[in-house]
Order: structure tokens, then C-alpha cells, then sequence
């Protein structure tokens, strides 16, 4: 596709942002499933996730041109290889979030009336965690024309941070919803309780891979 070739000429991180809002579109869908999934609304849950995996497709389909037509053998302002690294972190997020939405869906699974506020907070701040590593991408293009340093490198460093400080309320929630979830044994069997704790765990490796995807822009930033 001539459309992502030329966009490298413009900057070699504009495809990523591009990718990046393609995987922007996975998380939004999750924002509006995980409302529906704690009202238990199951028709809709099913759409919903057909949805979010139709776009982690067209998700892979911009991965896969932008590995195609990354340049070889030319000059980068980054190596070609930490660019591969962020963009298959990009898309481990695109795929954690189709992820959650399958496991949402396999069956009527029922939220104890005790988890949905706890849920439902653990479940923003992991998606505020991601859209912070998504405004760090989206800095690339200032940095970029700043020459890695100054005053745009100082303002990414810092959406780095808040990345990290995210990442570990989305930890502190999550051992709060577990604690939670324990004391619901009572009303899931071992099927639903199981299911529910790797719904749990794929949201919080949003948040992980966010974190990752942030700290690999910082790792650039500090070879700069």
C-alpha cells in the first residue's frame, strides 16, 4: 500500500501513530463493553466483542504494512529495530483487548453486586493507563523535530512517569478486586470464578503493556 510507504517519508512515526489509533479503537470498544458486561446486558456483549475483534483485525492489517514498507539499509533518527519493538507492543495491546472481549463473551457470566464499582474502576484506570502511552506516541513526531531533547523530551519523560504511577493504582485496584472476588466464592462456581480471574488478568496486562510501551519510548529517549 503506497499510503503507509509515503507516510515514511514524512516521519518514520506517523505509521505507528496510525497503527496506535487503530488500537485506540480496540480500548474505546472495551470502555463501552465492560459498562454493558456489568449490567449483564448479554446480547449486546456478543456485538460488542465481534466489533472490537473485527478492528484488532484491521489493526494487524496496518501492522503488517508498516513492517512491510519500514525502509532498510536507510536513515532513521531511530534504530529500525526499537521501532519493531513498538509496534509489536502496539499490537499486543490490540490483541489483549480482543482477548477480553472473547473471554467476556463465552458465556452469561454473572458480577456480584459487591464487584461492579471496584470493577468498573480498575477497568478505567487500566484504560487511562493505556491512553497515556498512547499520548506518549504521540509525541514522537515533536521529539522528533526537537532532536530528542529539550523541552518535548522532558514533557514525554514525564507522560512516562504518570504511565508507571497509572500502572501501579491499576496494581493496587486489581488486589482489591481479587480480595473481593475471593470473598464472592459463594455465588460463582469454579467455572465463573476461574473465568472471571483471567478476565482480570488480561485487563491488567493493558496496563503491563501500556507501561512497557511507554518505558521503550523512554529507553529511545536515553540513548538519544
Amino acid at each position: 500500500m503506497r499510503t503507509i510507504a509515503n507516510l515514511f517519508g514524512r516521519s518514520p512515526f506517523v505509521p505507528l501513530q496510525s497503527h496506535m489509533r487503530k488500537v485506540s479503537e480496540c480500548i474505546d470498544g472495551l470502555g463501552e463493553l465492560f459498562q454493558i458486561f456489568v449490567n449483564e446486558d448479554y446480547d449486546s456483549i456478543g456485538e460488542i466483542a465481534r466489533k472490537i475483534s473485527k478492528t484488532e483485525h484491521e489493526a494487524d492489517l496496518v501492522k503488517n504494512d508498516i513492517r512491510n514498507h519500514l525502509p532498510r539499509g536507510l536513515f532513521l533518527p531511530v534504530d529500525r529495530g526499537k521501532l519493531l519493538e513498538i509496534i509489536s507492543t502496539q499490537d499486543e495491546i490490540a490483541d489483549t483487548a480482543e482477548n477480553v472481549a472473547v473471554l467476556c463473551s463465552l458465556k452469561k457470566l454473572p458480577v456480584p453486586a459487591r464487584v461492579k464499582e471496584v470493577f468498573l474502576e480498575f477497568c478505567t484506570k487500566s484504560t487511562e493507563c493505556f491512553h497515556l502511552s498512547r499520548a506518549v506516541i504521540e509525541q514522537l513526531d515533536e521529539l522528533l523535530e526537537s532532536g530528542f531533547g529539550g523541552v518535548e523530551a522532558e514533557k514525554v519523560r514525564e507522560l512516562v512517569h504518570a504511565v508507571a504511577v497509572k500502572e501501579h493504582e491499576v496494581d493496587l485496584c486489581q488486589r482489591k478486586l481479587l480480595r473481593i472476588m475471593f470473598d464472592s466464592e459463594d455465588v460463582l462456581n469454579y467455572a465463573e470464578f476461574h473465568l472471571w480471574l483471567r478476565i482480570l488478568a488480561e485487563i491488567s496486562t493493558i496496563s503491563d503493556l501500556s507501561e512497557n510501551l511507554a518505558d521503550k519510548v523512554r529507553t529511545t529517549l536515553e540513548i538519544k
